[in-house]
């Protein structure tokens, strides 16, 4: 479980193929100094991945072709930059909202404008994911936990403040870009739970 708030910048060392996904190997020294636990979990970008091997730079991970076929980490490339974001510990505070890291689907970024100090990211998400976004509610875009603004149809709206454009990655977004979306677990369960509730057979 995670809070998508971002501990770390890292940058992508290696990416190495696999007859059944990748290998990806990132720089990460700003988490590396309190070691690592082999088979841990660390949102890259905000998928949940497993640690295979650790040292003192960074760590590596293995994914899964599924990983590859249904989120933005296809693209990664040595020299991009990710937010990471270690598993959140019992007794440690939830400052953003529970993060599984189990991305919903890929957004597209369509806009990222100056506001004032800060920036105004629109983004089109998956149709199909529309249902469980709310003004105000809870939308996890590349790791981190923003609110949204707005939504109109897919197009959703968001502002991000500038300590969220020095901390993580989304100040380096460009048009068309892809993110990873994971939307709010409440709004996800609850169509599991009240089907008639959420308009479903």
């Amino acid at each position: 479980m995670f809070t998508g708030l971002i501990q770390s910048r890292g940058t992508i060392a290696q990416r190495v193929a696999r007859a059944t996904g990748a290998r990806l190997t990132v720089e990460a020294p700003g988490l590396a100094a309190d070691g690592w636990t082999l088979g841990e979990s660390i949102a890259v970008n905000g998928v949940c991945l497993t640690l295979v091997e650790g040292s003192a730079s960074g760590f590596s991970a293995d994914l899964s072709a599924e990983t590859l076929a249904r989120t933005a980490l296809s693209s990664l490339q040595p020299g991009h930059a990710v937010n990471l974001e270690r598993a959140l510990k019992v007794g440690e505070p939830l400052g953003g909202h529970l993060v599984s890291g189990h991305v919903d689907g890929v957004a597209t970024v369509l806009r990222l404008e100056r506001d004032g100090e800060g920036r105004r990211l629109v983004l089109e998400i998956p149709q199909a994911l529309t249902r469980y976004v709310a003004r105000k509610g809870s939308l996890c875009v590349d790791g981190v936990s923003l609110t949204v603004n707005a939504i109109e149809g897919a197009i959703v709206f968001f502002a991000i403040v500038p300590h969220t454009l020095s901390a993580t990655t989304l100040g380096e977004l460009v048009p068309d870009a892809q993110v990873n979306i994971e939307v709010d677990l409440i709004a996800r369960y609850l169509e599991r739970l009240m089907p008639d509730f959420m308009g479903r057979p």
